[in-house]
């Protein structure tokens, strides 16, 4: 097909995208030189040399074939001189481009045969009549619209950044030895503005498109030829030379490729490949860095300066984002017309404002910029309809108050109200907390006082449904209520998760009992003079047939959450006493611990329903131990108190579970009536620890109310040593004995026939 036509008509076609055989191979060649010439059996510049001539050969023979042909289409030559001037140009930008490949391949194979003196010459040589040929074809290809003074301003602080972090990593990684600071100053900006050119031409909106991919690879070849140039004349170069290997390889290929998909796919836009941007030059640097820690250097005040260069373009491009057009697509260039802008709260109540909101976004252009936040007021009243309105009116005028004129605000009648900003996500972040400040003042309405406890939860705008937008933006403001409002919450597929997972916990665990879901662990308590089991801790494990097992860290919130606590607790005080009674039929002499949360312990029935099960069972009421976290009681001490007090006045012991050691619980540690002390291993550690001193203190106060202290999660021999020396009795933990099912301890028991309290 000729060139010309191809150009000028061009249709689209799938296969455009399809890989080709001979790219693989030629990528899996130079990969192999490259390997090869890190091992040492190859010459560095012979690998140079090698694999940029068989890209070049493949990419010269793909741009040979579209250079030759008749300068008109089929249907007859262009009428005009201009005309046929014009169908002229893409035939020419075939042949410089393929001229500029051929001369890039031949510099790599001149380096080897030059002598040490000649080749930086040579590569500088190649490298100059390269960039003029890319020049000149780049320049015959066809160009993109032109973009408007605000999207290539916002082109610019996009790469600029990335720009800097690029530079400060050839910087870093460029030669020392022979070259002067102004010389590598110079060659590490040109690698730097190169390969964030081809980043921006690789991943930018048009990186479908043949130009974006002859710029990238035009890019590309440049950053390998101005790396060979850049180095040493002498054997320093070594292996450095084989990281030109890649970029030339694939910058000979692409800009062929680029050449061909030109002539037989049209020019598309789609959305910004923005995560290259942001991590791959933050990841370059810190292996730049690295790599000059290991060699002993450490970064000098040009490595600083270009550092603290990255800050300025981020916080401008920050500020610069609050606009309405992104930097990938101009905002002349849209030929979507964009609809009236949507009401405001004020005009879009309940139902309706809910819809207007969905329309406000749908309504916005290409490409999507900026956040939705989603508030909820928490009002801690319930008042009537009239007042709730009035709240709503007054919460709307303080959120308008607070957004920016270009901000948009809707009412959702019941569960608050949303902003739609325009500002990126740092200032939309900032947007959030100035509107908990102004949401959080109290509301006088209708002769009444009310206070709220707002949660706000923040999701940035981009690609996807309305609906999706706001159910990801109420996420978040779930969770941010879940985690005590007063806050701000971003959304992220890592939140989701948690949040489904939650609510999958929610409508699972009602019923988990009748359907015989639960059950129990045991875990040995130890003593650590003779290691001799004492007793067990029961622990519940939830095993359900679609969530899997579930550990108490996640169950006990939810059954908090869903006030089934008691039943559950009913039950693993049941399951508990019976498995005791079993193991004192066996004749072992063996305490049970019993985990209690506050709530349950401090219901009035708690005591008698745990003597009844004890006589239903038959089991001595010094065989079970009830265990109740520290730092819960705080809220109920009194109440708590005389609940253990009731429970040791029936012979039942009692323990403290994870003890903090602090001033606080020293001092409340009197007043409670326990048996039992447990620590966990941020106090019991081994001697030299600077916690020890604490340990001490803590034994000491234990003997002399006359508790035992129970070393628990104990998983280390370090840390079982380091209990037993401290004074501690007992201790509990993997480095000792593992959570098994009823047999399994059981079996374990049998190792200690004479097992006794």
């Amino acid at each position: 097909m000729p060139v010309a036509s191809v150009f000028r008509a061009a249709p689209f076609r799938a296969t455009a995208h399809r890989p080709i055989l001979p790219e693989i191979c030629v990528l899996a060649v130079a990969a192999l030189l490259v390997a090869l010439g890190a091992a040492g059996p190859v010459p560095a510049l012979a690998v140079v040399a090698l694999a940029g001539a068989a890209a070049s050969t493949l990419a010269g023979v793909r741009l040979s074939r579209l250079t030759l042909g008749p300068d008109s289409p089929p249907d007859g030559p262009p009428a005009g001189r201009l005309a046929r001037r014009r169908a002229a140009r893409p035939r020419r930008a075939a042949a410089l481009l393929h001229a500029a490949v051929v001369t890039a391949g031949l510099t790599a194979a001149v380096l080897p045969l030059a002598s040490t003196g000649y080749r930086p010459a040579a590569a500088v040589t190649g490298l100059v009549g390269t960039t003029a040929l890319l020049g000149g074809g780049l320049v015959s290809l066809p160009h993109l619209s032109r973009a408007s003074v605000r999207a290539w301003l916002h082109r610019l602080l996009d790469q600029t950044a990335p720009g800097v972090c690029l530079v400060l990593t050839a910087w870093l990684l460029l030669p020392y030895a022979g070259v002067t600071v102004p010389v590598r100053l110079a060659v590490a900006v040109v690698l730097g503005l190169l390969a964030v050119a081809a980043l921006a031409a690789l991943t930018g909106a048009d990186r479908d498109s043949g130009t974006a991919r002859c710029r990238g690879g035009a890019a590309l070849t440049l950053f390998a030829l101005v790396l060979l140039a850049a180095l040493p004349a002498g054997p320093v170069a070594g292996r450095a030379a084989l990281l030109a290997v890649p970029p030339l390889v694939v910058g000979v290929l692409l800009v062929a490729a680029g050449v061909r998909q030109v002539a037989q796919v049209e020019t598309t836009r789609q959305s910004p490949l923005r995560w290259p941007r942001a991590v791959l030059p933050p990841v370059a640097v810190v292996f730049a860095v690295v790599h000059q820690l290991q060699a002993g250097l450490l970064p000098d005040r040009t490595a600083v300066l270009l550092a603290l260069a990255v800050v300025p373009p981020l916080v401008m491009r920050e500020l610069f984002g609050t606009a309405s057009t992104g930097p990938d697509v101009p905002a002349a260039t849209d030929p979507t017309p964009r609809p009236p802008a949507a009401p405001t709260a004020t005009d879009s109540a309940g139902p309706a404002g809910r819809v207007a909101l969905l329309r406000a976004l749908a309504a916005r252009p290409e490409p999507v910029r900026g956040a939705l936040l989603v508030v909820d007021l928490h009002l801690t009243e319930l008042p009537g309809r009239l007042v709730r309105d009035d709240v709503a009116a007054e919460a709307v005028r303080r959120a308008r108050a607070v957004a920016a004129d270009e901000d948009e605000v809707f009412d959702l009648a019941g569960s608050g109200l949303a902003v739609v900003s325009g500002s990126g996500p740092v200032l939309a972040y900032a947007l959030g907390a100035r509107l908990l400040t102004a949401l959080s003042r109290p509301y006088e309405v209708s002769g009444a006082v009310l206070r709220s406890r707002p949660s706000v939860g923040l999701a940035e705008l981009g690609r996807g449904r309305p609906e999706d937008l706001l159910r990801q933006a109420d996420l978040a403001r779930r969770r941010a209520a879940q985690l005590g409002r007063d806050r701000v919450e971003w959304y992220d597929a890592y939140l989701e998760e948690q949040l489904v997972r939650r609510l999958d916990l929610e409508r699972e665990l009602p019923g988990a009992v009748a359907r015989g879901e639960l059950d129990l662990v045991y875990q040995p308590v130890l003593g650590l003079a003779d290691r001799a089991p004492v007793g067990t801790e029961a622990l519940l494990r939830w095993r359900n047939p679609v969530l899997g097992t579930v550990f108490p860290a996640e169950l006990l919130p939810v059954a908090e959450d869903l006030d089934i606590m008691s039943e559950l607790g009913v039950w693993v005080l049941d399951r508990a006493c019976r498995q005791l009674a079993d193991w004192t039929v066996g004749g072992r002499r063996l305490w049970m611990a019993v985990n209690v949360t506050t709530r349950e312990l401090t219901s009035p029935d708690f005591v008698p329903r745990t003597a009844a099960v004890l006589e239903a069972y038959g089991v001595g009421p010094d065989q079970l131990v009830i265990e109740v976290a520290e730092p819960k009681v705080a809220a109920e001490l009194p109440t708590v108190v005389a609940r253990l007090a009731g429970l040791r006045s029936m012979g039942i012991r009692t323990a403290l579970d994870d003890f903090r050691a602090e001033h606080a619980s020293l001092a409340q540690l009197r007043r409670l009536p326990i048996d039992l002390l447990k620590v966990g291993p941020e106090v019991a550690t081994a001697s030299g620890d600077p916690h020890r001193p604490l340990l001490d203190v803590v034994v000491t106060v234990a003997e002399r109310l006359g508790l035992e202290v129970v070393a628990e999660e104990l998983e280390s021999a370090h840390q079982v040593d380091g209990a037993q020396r401290a004074g501690c009795r007992y201790g509990q933990g993997f480095e000792l004995a593992r959570p098994a099912t009823a047999e399994r301890v059981e079996a374990y028991f049998e190792e200690f026939p004479s097992t006794s309290r």
